[in-house]
């Protein structure tokens, strides 16, 4: 029965191959979109996941955004594991990073964050953030898609303790 259902599928392939009726894959998307209450995301009816959440919210509008890296003991533990390939471990390491490297300059916190937030999840001690990212078409430069940016940071008593994001090497 199996045998001849794999026979059928790969005729059924076969033969749309030969029609023409397969083809590659559209190049269109859906484009990715911010949350309209991106605030909203940073919350949770469970106690735990809420704290967490908060702790994610301080680290994009006050570290990421505001650029208050002397805040970083409020929100990373000391020995903050970085698996960002361009960024050092350790809560000195990525102040280093931003400040050093980056040449990040402090400004104001913001009452509310202004990152183009699609999507928050929580489980147990990770939280998850995904963020709209436009990108420049390599196949034609004067046009541009959007993509989805992951952070994921561990919160290990009440600081993120680790880090994961999609970068690659610079």
């Amino acid at each position: 029965m199996i045998r001849a259902l794999k026979h059928a599928a790969l005729g059924l392939v076969l033969f749309g191959a030969a029609m023409g009726t397969l083809t590659a894959p559209s190049l269109a998307q859906e484009p990715v979109m911010a949350a309209p209450d991106k605030d909203a995301l940073f919350t949770s009816t469970d106690p735990k996941l809420h704290a967490n959440k908060q702790v994610v919210y301080g680290i994009v509008r006050d570290l990421l955004e505001a650029n208050q890296w002397d805040k970083a003991d409020q929100y990373l533990t000391e020995r903050y594991i970085q698996h960002n390939p361009n960024a050092a471990s350790g809560r000195e390491g990525v102040v280093r990073y931003f400040i050093d490297v980056l040449k990040r300059k402090p400004s104001p916190i913001p009452t509310k964050i202004k990152t183009p937030v699609a999507f928050v999840t929580a489980e147990g001690d990770l939280v998850t953030v995904g963020t709209v990212r436009e990108m420049k078409d390599a196949r034609d430069p004067s046009k541009s898609y959007t993509s989805t940016w992951f952070d994921t940071w561990r919160i290990v008593n009440g600081k993120a303790d680790e880090h994961w994001d999609s970068a690659v090497r610079n």
